[in-house]
């Protein structure tokens, strides 16, 4: 998923990032806004992640979500 894609589907996507990163806050979901690097740096925050491993879990959560949005 792209860039656009990601801000574009913000909204939708947020429910699966909470889902799945349950540290993350609604504050700082609504502050991130789809920046995607913003996102990546706050899951390396929050769960110690390095940011290949960051970026990877990213990439399969937006595959599963596209996969579901067909």
């Amino acid at each position: 998923m792209n860039r656009d894609r990601l801000e574009g589907n913000w909204k939708q996507l947020k429910g699966a990032l909470k889902e799945k990163w349950g540290k993350l806050t609604d504050n700082e979901l609504d502050q991130i806004a789809g920046k995607r690097d913003q996102l990546l740096g706050k899951l390396q925050e929050k769960y110690g992640l390095a940011k290949e491993k960051a970026e990877h879990q990213l990439e399969e959560l937006l595959a599963l979500e596209e996969l579901q949005e067909k």
